[in-house]
């Protein structure tokens, strides 16, 4: 008879480990792609934050005026890096590129003196950058103001494509994984749906019987939450071995979000699929269960 209560008792014990290792999945499933979203946005930053801009000096500016002229472009907001070229530093990168010194049948250095500066990603759009050309242009001190315009248009499109593809596939897969981890809960209670109406026969109140089930979905959520980000640190880690130019991308603050973002739909999935099923078997006849 005792070994009979043992047996009863150990088979009505709740399982969910399966449960657990389903909702990893899924939520290490999610991750890789919100891993794989961050590194594509934090590379089209790094892209656009490569552009560069050109603003020549007129030739005979006193020195005065081209400090005013730095001074003022170094504190504006669009500039992530700036450094002015002087004419002989000008040359001498002329040459360096492996062109002749047209010193030697030249008395007078033509090329202007200039500023070049990196713009920060929010202002790498062609709308953009045609309001900061012709703010500059009013400058008395500047002749002329250069930029990669072909490169800013194709950056910007694909971008755009890019990030419109990752946001639908992002939409999609965040659909996918609700239903998948709601399936998975209602899967795992479906094996204990006699326990729960075994209770209730026995005079349990519907509080009684779900409130333990319902703590241990938020504990088994987030501990599914934490196995699924350990595997993708894992990953990350690994990846960065093999790849150690994708370390420049890592941004841990979006990481983080998305960490806490995991954590949280696992905790809340599991909540509401967990309790949905209790209060579903409760209302069933035990007929019904079969």
């Amino acid at each position: 008879m005792a070994q009979f209560g043992k047996g009863y008792a150990k088979r009505s014990t709740p399982s969910y480990f399966m449960a657990i290792v389903g909702v990893s999945l899924v939520l290490f499933l999610l991750g890789l792609l919100g891993w794989f979203v961050i590194n594509a946005n934090k590379l089209g930053q790094n892209f656009k934050e490569n552009v560069e801009v050109q603003v020549y000096v007129r030739e005979n500016i006193s020195a005065k005026d081209s400090a005013i002229l730095v001074q003022y472009v170094a504190a504006q907001p669009y500039v992530k890096s700036y450094k002015y070229i002087t004419k002989d530093m000008a040359r001498k990168n002329f040459v360096g590129s492996g062109n002749d010194d047209f010193m030697a049948v030249l008395d007078k250095n033509p090329l202007p003196a200039s500023i070049d500066f990196t713009i920060r990603s929010n202002y790498a759009t062609t709308d953009s950058l045609s309001k900061i050309k012709a703010d500059l242009a009013q400058n008395i001190a500047v002749s002329e103001i250069q930029y990669n315009k072909g490169l800013v248009t194709n950056l910007d499109d694909i971008i755009r494509k890019i990030s419109l593809t990752l946001l639908v596939v992002a939409i999609i897969t965040s659909v996918l994984v609700i239903i998948l981890i709601d399936n998975t809960i209602r899967l795992a209670m479906f094996s204990n749906r006699f326990l729960i109406k075994t209770m209730q026969m026995v005079g349990a109140t519907r509080w009684f019987i779900a409130k333990p089930m319902d703590l241990r979905a938020l504990i088994n959520g987030a501990i599914s939450g934490l196995i699924a980000i350990g595997g993708i640190i894992g990953v990350i880690f690994i990846s960065e071995k093999f790849l150690p130019d994708i370390k420049a991308l890592r941004d841990y603050t979006l990481l983080s979000v998305m960490f806490v973002v995991m954590v949280l739909l696992g905790i809340c999935i599991s909540f509401i699929s967990t309790h949905r099923s209790v209060l579903k078997y409760l209302k069933m006849k035990l007929d019904d269960l079969y």
